[in-house]
This record gives C-alpha cells, structure tokens and sequence, in this order.
C-alpha cells in the first residue's frame, strides 16, 4: 500500500499508508475522541480548515450510507486514523470509508500512532499539518506546514454558507425532550409549545455553516425554518418579520466574520435569539466580551457540561476552537450563576465545561435571547441537550403573548 505523512508544523512527522483521494492537503490538525458519527463529522461544515484526527483506533466499520450526513459534501482538509475498515459490515452502508473519501477528493492518512499523535497535539496545542501521499521529504513537508495560514482571523464562513436563501420543511422525527420551565426545575408535562397563532413559529436562521440536524430539529419543535447566507443583513432580516433568529455553528474564528458581529447586535432584543456554537461566540462579540483560541479546542461527542442553575450535568457533543471570556473568569463552585454586565444589559453564564471550565453557555436577562457552546442538535452525540430547541419555541411564544 502506497506510503504516507503526517508532518506538523513544529517538525513532528508520522509516517503511515495512503488512505482516500491521492494527494497533498493542509489545515489545522485537531482530534476528535467521538467513538462513531464519522460520516456526520466529515460533513460538519465547522471542520472547514481542519485535518480530523479520529483517537478511536477503528473507524468505518458500518460503513457510510446516504443518509447520516450533515451538510452537502465532505468539509475536512483531511483525515486520520488508526485503521481504517476496507469492508464495512452494516446494514445500511452503500459503500466504505476510503471510498467515500476517494470519491470526495479527500486526503487522509492511516496507520499512524494516533495516540500519540493525539498526545502531542494536547501538549502542545493544535497546529497547522501536511498529509502527503506524493511528497514524502520529510523538511520539504514541514515547511509547508509552517507557511499554512491560520485559521486565527479567517473568514471561513464565506466559504461554507449558503449563496442565497432557501427554505426547510424535514423534520428529525425524533424525540426532543421538554424545555425547563424555569431555571430551577423541568416539564414533566409532555407538553410541546403552541405554535404563535395557530402556525408554525417563522425562523430566520443564519448559515454560518449550518447542521442540517439544526435545522431538522427546529422544524420539529413547530418551526417554519428559512436560511439566509451569513453576510444578510439585519435589515433584511426584519423584512421577513420572523418570530425568532437562529445563529448557527460554524468553522473558524468569529473575530473573522465581522458582518455577522454587526447583524447580530442590531438583533438583539428585537425577536428571540437562539445562537449555537459559532453563533454564541458571535454573541460575546456583539455583547462586547472577548474571544480567545483554546490551546486544542473540543472536538468530542462526549463532553460534560454543568448547568450553573441546576447543577445538573449534561454530556455534550462539541467542536469549536475558540471560547467567550468573561472578565475575572468564572467559578464552578459558586452558588449562583455568575452575572456580567454588557451592552446589552445584565449576562447570566448558565453553562461551564467541567474539562476546561470554559463557558459553555449564556442567557441574556435583559433580552429574549440563549446561546450555548456546544451543540444540542447532536448527530453525532448525545441528546442531553435536545431541550433547548423548545426553550427556543417557548421563547418565541411568550414574547408573541
């Protein structure tokens, strides 16, 4: 089998064999600890500019089908793994992994130590990398890496949203537990939202990189979903008169999408606002709280997150690369949700990361407005946080009341 390398930008170079489309890619390496969701995760539009690192050693197993993806095409710079299945055994797969990755042009690496690869990266940090498949020459490949870009002040969005808007009418089908009623306790009452006026809530949601899980998730909390490019403007916006805006995730650093930070804060306090990932730090930005890029970001389906308000801890699927910074930081052991004050009025952060103790979430008390870090769409993860969408549908009713 045709040989392969990894190199890094600080000299560290992993040799292995040839996996997907022949070639030569670049982009930030990042690991990613999910066990399964491969198929989703390569088309998670927020891994624009990244090379994924797979920790589990196994992966395409069941193979990838038509159905499990998460946006259009494949997003990935590259891809690597431990071992990679030649001969899938699923039912529902139509064809294997290093196929799937040939036919999307793809360049990927396997039979690397990615444990170790994976503890270098928690080291030292994430960094820019080179797969190569026809150039082999170790210095030649790490000074490729070095001369990559960044991804700090890139705007990646332009490259991944949508070139005009359109409308979504699919649901998941799936379950979505109750939205907390309170800060203090949860439905038990089964009891959806009821849609404003006896129709569907009318959403406007920003693609800054969009999950089509989002937005199945939306609609099936009684939403009528239309998606505009991330460059549209707040004015354009009210025309359409929705009941709430939706932020979405997305790839990069939200320092980089300043025409996002404008429409946003011209939002604000406008309709109910629900912003996920990209889109939360995009609302620190607009609320005049600071950013900063994480030594190796989160990249996991299996990430605990606390509630400040109930204590409760959810297990969370996430990937980002850069966080929102409060002044003085915040302390897991309080009692109460720390309070900031912004623009925009008083901030309650509600959710931390028990890992790394970054926010994770953000309730403006001022405004009908909720952001989170991580992402309760899911696919691939858990549905510990599926309940935010109807606190989102609770939202847009009690501000139509």
């Amino acid at each position: 089998m045709k040989k392969a390398i990894l190199a890094l930008a600080d000299g560290t170079v992993f040799e292995g064999r040839a996996l997907g489309f022949e070639g030569e890619t670049v982009g930030e390496v990042v690991f990613n600890t999910a066990m399964t969701g491969y198929q989703e995760i390569l088309t998670d539009p927020s891994y624009k500019g990244q090379i994924i690192t797979m920790t589990c050693p196994q992966i395409g197993n069941y193979g990838v089908n038509g159905e499990d993806t998460e946006s259009t095409r494949l997003w990935a710079e590259g891809f690597v793994v431990k071992e990679s299945s030649r001969r899938p055994s699923n039912w529902r797969a139509d064809q294997a992994l290093h196929d799937y990755l040939l036919q999307s042009r793809v360049v990927g690496i396997e039979g690397l130590d990615t444990r170790a690869l994976t503890r270098h990266l928690r080291d030292v940090g994430s960094q820019q990398g080179v797969i190569s498949h026809v150039d082999l020459d170790h210095q030649r490949a790490v000074g490729k890496a070095r001369i990559a870009p960044s991804i700090v002040g890139r705007d990646l969005v332009a490259e991944v949203t949508c070139q005009k808007a359109y409308e979504w009418t699919t649901g998941s089908g799936a379950w979505v537990p109750d939205a907390p009623t309170s800060s203090n306790a949860a439905s038990t009452s089964g009891a959806g939202p009821r849609p404003a006026r006896g129709r569907p809530f009318k959403v406007v949601a920003y693609d800054c990189g969009i999950k089509q899980n989002i937005l199945r998730r939306l609609v099936d909390v009684g939403c009528a979903v239309t998606v505009v490019p991330a460059a549209t403007s707040a004015e354009s916006v009210k025309a359409m008169e929705p009941d709430g805006v939706f932020f979405s995730n997305g790839p990069g650093d939200p320092e980089g999408v300043p025409y996002a930070v404008a429409a946003l804060t011209k939002l604000i306090g406008w309709r109910p606002m629900l912003c996920i990932c990209l889109g939360h730090q995009i609302l620190g930005l607009a609320m005049g709280l600071k950013t900063y890029k994480l030594k190796f970001g989160h990249h996991a389906a299996n990430h605990p997150v606390m509630d400040l308000r109930t204590r409760k801890v959810e297990i969370t699927s996430q990937n980002h690369n850069f966080a929102v910074q409060t002044p003085g930081g915040v302390d897991p052991t309080a009692p109460e949700p720390p309070v900031v004050t912004t623009r925009f009025g008083r901030v309650a952060i509600t959710h931390l990361s028990l890992n790394d103790h970054s926010i994770e979430g953000m309730v403006c008390l001022d405004h009908p407005v909720l952001s989170v870090q991580y992402h309760p769409e899911a696919s691939p993860g858990p549905h510990d946080s599926a309940y935010l969408f109807k606190q989102f549908a609770h939202m847009m009713e009690k501000h139509h009341a």
